[in-house]
């Protein structure tokens, strides 16, 4: 608003020094001489001054100067001063007693230091050291080591209960283990523990067999097949024995039992499991 005030004004004043320089230069002159003509056209001419224009706009913005350099790095200011310690606030509140727990058991203790020796006897002296006894003898090797593996390639078949199962092949049979082919029958000539296994294939015709493992005349395992359903059927079984020299184990068969010469289904195995402590010291 003030710009369109001014600029009215500037063009007021303007035309109004127009018509007063026109009306100085169409008036009469004089012209006696030149001194005075020119004094009075210099006086005439020249108005007074006009009131400065308007400016101008602003020109485009300049590139910009190059950057100048860093200035120097400053003084290192000096320490804050520590302060002073705060007081100890008080003790709080002891809080209250956990629920006690269960009873634990707890690892065993170090082992104690050994303790002092005995005192003596009454009389105050050790005793006489004794002589050392007379090596014992070595039992045979060939004794301690029984084991057996015996097989049928053919079958049997027996009508009596208390028939026993012969067998006709040996698949293993160490020194000094005594077995009867024939009548199937393990004789005991080393004291100890043995464990004896069985296995018999029922044939497919019969529909009753009965296998007993017996030592001495004792029955010791007994398993039955009433099966009529005429198909074959393997029976097995096993026992732990201690047995004293001259004890005998076999098996007993009633019924008809099934094997072949390349497939050994009925079998009787046994084997020493620990000797006697009696039998090795010989007592």
């Amino acid at each position: 608003m003030k710009i369109c005030v001014a600029i009215i004004l500037s063009i007021a004043l303007f035309l109004g020094n127009f018509v007063k320089l026109r009306a100085s230069v169409t008036g009469p002159v004089p012209s006696d001489g030149d001194g005075p003509a020119s004094q009075v056209c210099q006086q005439c001419c020249q108005g007074p001054a006009a009131i400065p224009g308007i400016p101008g706009l602003p020109g485009p913005m300049g590139q910009m100067g190059p950057y100048g350099q860093p200035g120097s790095k400053g003084d290192v200011g000096e320490p804050g001063q520590k302060g002073e310690l705060g007081q100890i606030g008080p003790v709080g509140e002891q809080g209250a007693s956990g629920n006690p727990g269960d009873d634990g058991i707890g690892f065993p203790g170090k082992i104690g230091p050994r303790g002092p020796p005995g005192l003596l006897g009454a009389t105050g002296q050790t005793g006489v050291k004794g002589q050392k006894g007379e090596p014992g003898e070595t039992p045979d090797d060939s004794n301690q080591r029984v084991a057996f593996t015996v097989v049928r390639t053919s079958d049997f078949t027996s009508s009596r209960s208390d028939t026993r199962l012969p067998f006709q092949e040996t698949e293993t049979l160490l020194p000094g283990t005594s077995f009867n082919l024939d009548t199937g029958t393990f004789t005991c000539s080393v004291l100890g523990t043995y464990v004896f296994t069985f296995s018999v294939r029922k044939y497919s015709s019969s529909n009753f067999i009965d296998v007993s493992l017996r030592k001495n005349n004792d029955k010791v395992v007994v398993i039955t097949s009433h099966d009529e359903s005429d198909q074959r059927g393997q029976l097995s079984g096993s026992a732990v024995l201690i047995l004293q020299q001259g004890d005998t184990v076999y098996i007993t068969i009633y019924g008809r039992v099934w094997s072949h010469h390349t497939e050994h289904f009925t079998s009787f195995s046994g084997f020493l499991l620990y000797l006697e402590q009696t039998d090795i010291n010989h007592e």
